[in-house]
């Protein structure tokens, strides 16, 4: 996450140059919520420094922690906005912070939909990547595709909900990707 720190401030991405694809941001339904929490873990910060400025080593042990977790939400929101969904040739890279990187070849993808959803119940075969509590896109697979969990177990999914800030135009690009067809180049001439 501090890596995500330090492309945040200087406003670059990850996997996102040149030549690689079509990027498509996910955190704005989630901004102003960690910002919040972090506001808050800063207030606890102030409000620990007083209560505990009578015990120096206790204070010290309290700010370094209050200090380290307003770091880590930050962090947390920076690796969101780095790490942007990524349509490439041939696949889809969805991605969630710095713990979700799936890529789904174009050609698994049976049909690709704008749904918002604001519930999500854990299933067999679906991975949920929600901002803000919400979904705004369904993949649905012609076949199961391994995904690594936080903890590296294996799971095998069919169905893919996330969240983009602007769903249209990914359901719009993921659509017209699939539908390109690379032109067959002309049979030549033969030799006279």
């Amino acid at each position: 996450m501090l890596v995500s720190l330090a492309l945040w401030v200087t406003r670059r991405s990850h996997g996102t140059g040149t030549g690689t694809g079509q990027a498509f941001g996910y955190a704005r339904g989630q901004g102003t919520m960690m910002f919040g929490f972090a506001f808050v873990c800063l207030v606890e910060t102030v409000t620990m420094s007083v209560l505990l400025k009578d015990l120096p080593v206790v204070h010290a042990v309290v700010f370094v922690l209050d200090v380290y977790t307003i770091v880590f939400v930050i962090g947390l929101h920076a690796s969101n906005v780095v790490r942007p969904h990524v349509l490439e040739p041939g696949a889809l890279r969805i991605r969630r912070g710095v713990h979700v990187d799936l890529r789904i070849p174009l050609e698994r993808i049976a049909s690709v939909r704008r749904e918002l959803r604001a519930t999500h119940t854990r299933k067999d075969g679906e991975l949920d990547l929600a901002m803000g509590a919400q979904t705004s896109v369904t993949l649905e697979l012609t076949e199961p595709t391994a995904h690594l969990t936080f903890l590296g177990r294996p799971r095998r999914i069919q169905l893919v909900r996330f969240h983009a800030d602007d769903p249209d135009a990914l359901v719009l690009a993921i659509r017209q990707a699939r539908s390109a067809r690379p032109l067959a180049s002309p049979v030549p001439d033969r030799p006279a």
